[in-house]
């Protein structure tokens, strides 16, 4: 007869069909009261790494045979309840007529397997309860192969060193999954697993930030995380911001030098084209100044940075006016735009001319047609 509920039966039922009911029936009356039918159930245990398994053991018409618990090579762990291997891991925490259960701490992958519920009565029979232990995966790691460089590409290598199955990466960006190259590793117990991807950067790409996300059954719908901002090298740009309004001898200038790069260029470069800078001129980083103008300090300043990427520079003309010089102010409008009003101006007026002309000579045209007219009467 088949286990029950995956029990085993410590009774001895009739394999073949009796053609005489009363004859089997009573046969199966005289086995189940004496003895009477022994059973024990097993149940399957799955846990996290690290945390406490039960093992349980349930018993049927126990009528006090002997109970040994095995781990999965085998070992004897209790007997009768009674503690017969030097692990204090393990604990027998319930021994009833119905119920045996241990517990099992701090659990590793080396204690998976199947355990052992055995019942001694005139033959050994066992059930086994089969542990499973997860392991989730920590935080995967990021791997950068080469520095990204602008108009180049960067490989990224998303990384989940142990787990246990197998953890599934995907890289995210603004909110969309990134294809990656996959690949696992089986370490005998645990896996390892990476997911890597390619991406062109530019210098606007620098800054932008990505996710690598590591999912697994072992952490309830939850994802381990981990965040990276692209670092993306670039030559440097440079523009120096002028001052505002007309300069004369005896005021100020300052001329700040704003510089763009990855990395930052740290040494700012002042000079003045064709000659030498005046003894007047202060340089604090990309500041540049020089009080009490004079005509002297007329020319073109240059600014100049660089990294290891590149160099940029740009250039500023000063002009120095005498103080009492009338200096014609450029008008807000632009002379292109000035210029399509009077050419609008001068259109419409040539337009009126013409029509007022054509409708004059079609006047006088009209005047000549009726003259015959008025000479017949």
């Amino acid at each position: 007869m088949r286990p029950v509920h995956n029990s085993v039966l410590y009774c001895l039922l009739p394999a073949p069909f009796s053609l005489v009911l009363r004859s089997l029936v009573l046969v199966l009356v005289l086995l189940c009261i004496a003895p009477r039918c022994q059973a024990v159930q097993a149940e399957n245990v799955t846990v996290l790494e690290g945390g406490t398994a039960q093992i349980s053991c349930r018993l049927q018409n126990y009528d006090g045979s002997i109970v040994v618990i095995q781990n999965p090579r085998r070992q004897t762990l209790f007997f009768n309840g009674t503690r017969a291997l030097k692990d204090d891991r393990f604990q027998m925490v319930l021994f009833t007529p119905r119920l045996v259960r241990i517990t099992l701490t701090n659990v590793s992958v080396w204690d998976e397997g199947g355990y052992f519920c055995q019942l001694y009565t005139d033959a050994t029979h066992h059930q086994v309860a089969t542990l499973s232990v997860l392991v989730p995966p920590e935080t995967p790691t990021v791997e950068v192969k080469q520095e990204a460089v602008e108009g180049g590409e960067v490989e990224l290598t998303c990384v989940s060193a142990r787990s246990k199955p197998a953890a599934t990466l995907r890289w995210i960006r603004n909110g969309r999954e990134i294809p990656g190259v996959v690949s696992q590793q089986d370490n005998g117990k645990t896996f390892s697993g990476s997911s890597t991807i390619r991406i062109p950067v530019e210098r606007k790409d620098n800054g932008a930030a990505l996710s690598c996300e590591a999912l697994h059954p072992a952490l309830g719908g939850q994802k381990r995380i981990r965040h990276y901002r692209l670092d993306v090298y670039f030559a440097p740009t440079v523009r120096i911001v002028p001052p505002a309004g007309i300069l004369r001898e005896g005021d100020s200038l300052s001329l700040t030098c704003s510089v763009v790069g990855n990395p930052l260029p740290r040494n700012i470069q002042w000079s003045k084209i064709n000659d030498t800078l005046p003894d007047r001129a202060e340089i604090s980083g990309p500041t540049f100044q020089i009080s009490r103008l004079s005509q002297s300090h007329n020319g073109t300043y240059l600014c100049q940075a660089q990294n290891n990427y590149g160099r940029a520079a740009d250039h500023y003309t000063l002009l120095v006016y005498d103080p009492g010089a009338v200096v014609e102010t450029h008008s807000a409008v632009p002379y292109a735009v000035i210029g399509g009003v009077l050419a609008l101006l001068v259109f419409t007026v040539i337009c009126v001319l013409i029509v007022t002309i054509w409708c004059s000579v079609r006047q006088k045209g009209s005047y000549r047609t009726r003259e015959p007219i008025l000479a017949w009467y």
